[in-house]
């Protein structure tokens, strides 16, 4: 292939966004269609999917805009755990003796509830921006302490009891949030809902355009202007406010807290992201990569069971799927990077500086 034709070839690649990852998830599915058709050709599945599916991808949506700005936040499954903590305690010990035996719910005080789990939500993601802007702690083991602090937390003030709340399908949030539009989960397009803000507020907003040029590079960023420390307080409380609402949607969908609710997502949203095509080293965030790194890891979880293997196999086969989706990631956008890995396979012919033909240079007389 000659180079304008390579250009043109890579061109075409990279102008849809997340179209490798996007071709990765048909992939998946497709092979599940064959291993498991008793469960992936048939709708039930995806039903499943676009409800089990969303907390982490609520959390992976935020964890996109952390990453793309050059920085990380491991505490979002703690203040999953104390934000629905939070929700259910009113909603269990306040609400519910108030409505028995009522025929009319105090549906106001549920949705008093759930803000004022948004708002514990967004005050962890606060302090966790104080503690990496204004003291100076990195981020990765601010917020990996205080995944600590807030599970702890969680676990004494409940007691490491769990929490039934089977009355709240009787009233109107739990249908608004996570009910059921025909067979589909109601969740499911909340989530998309928020993918695409989150999408226009990353790629077509000021606040966007910011994270991605501190990722880049902080000290250039301030120096054109930037409020790096306020940008990033606001990008932690965001984060803090989006893992609340993971964690009460999840909460609502199962009618039950439990003290080890979300500890799993840590890595699968981890997982997502990268899968997705978000620059480790910030500077890059994609949204739509993202949503379908959810959507296969979602996939291969049921799949790996659906196809008749053992349970025990899943995190070993998320593992070996992320290895290629990330590898196929990078052979279209950057072939160049995969050079090495041709040579050592054989497959590679001549490095970049031998038998190119770039302009001959003529020796001056």
């Amino acid at each position: 292939m000659s180079r304008p034709e390579l250009k043109t070839h890579q061109t075409l690649w990279t102008r849809v966004e997340g179209l490798p990852i996007i071709l990765a998830f048909l992939v998946v599915i497709g092979a599940f269609m064959i291993t498991a058709p008793e469960s992936f050709l048939g709708y039930r599945m995806y039903t499943t999917l676009g409800g089990t599916i969303v907390p982490p991808l609520i959390l992976g949506l935020g964890l996109t805009l952390v990453i793309a700005a050059g920085e990380i936040d491991l505490s979002f499954p703690s203040v999953l755990k104390v934000s629905s903590l939070v929700f259910v305690m009113i909603t269990k010990f306040a609400v519910f003796p108030l409505d028995e035996d009522m025929a009319d719910k105090h549906d106001l005080l549920v949705w008093g509830a759930f803000i004022v789990a948004l708002l514990v939500g967004g005050l962890i993601g606060f302090l966790n921006g104080l503690l990496v802007v204004r003291i100076g702690i990195p981020s990765i083991i601010a917020t990996l302490a205080t995944l600590f602090v807030w599970e702890g937390a969680t676990v004494i003030s409940s007691g490491g009891l769990s929490h039934n709340i089977r009355d709240i399908k009787e009233y109107v949030i739990f249908d608004v949030l996570t009910g059921r539009l025909g067979p589909v989960p109601v969740q499911f397009f909340w989530a998309i809902a928020l993918a695409v803000l989150i999408w226009f507020v990353l790629n077509r907003h000021r606040f966007g355009e910011h994270l991605l040029f501190i990722g880049d590079n902080a000290n250039v960023a301030r120096v054109v202007g930037v409020k790096v420390d306020w940008e990033k307080i606001k990008l932690f409380t965001l984060m803090g406010v989006l893992g609340a609402l993971s964690g009460v949607m999840l909460t609502l969908e199962n009618k039950n807290f439990f003290t080890t609710q979300g500890t799993g997502f840590l890595l699968v949203a981890l997982a997502a992201v990268f899968i997705g095509g978000t620059s480790i080293s910030g500077g890059k965030g994609s949204i739509v990569g993202t949503v379908f790194g959810s959507f296969i890891v979602g996939t291969v979880e049921a799949g790996v069971v659906g196809s008749g293997i053992s349970g025990f196999w899943t995190r070993l086969v998320v593992g070996l799927v992320f290895i290629a989706a990330v590898t196929f990631h990078l052979s279209v956008e950057k072939p160049k990077g995969l050079a090495g890995i041709r040579r050592i396979a054989g497959m590679g012919g001549p490095g970049p500086e031998e038998g190119s033909e770039g302009p001959r240079r003529t020796r001056p007389p």
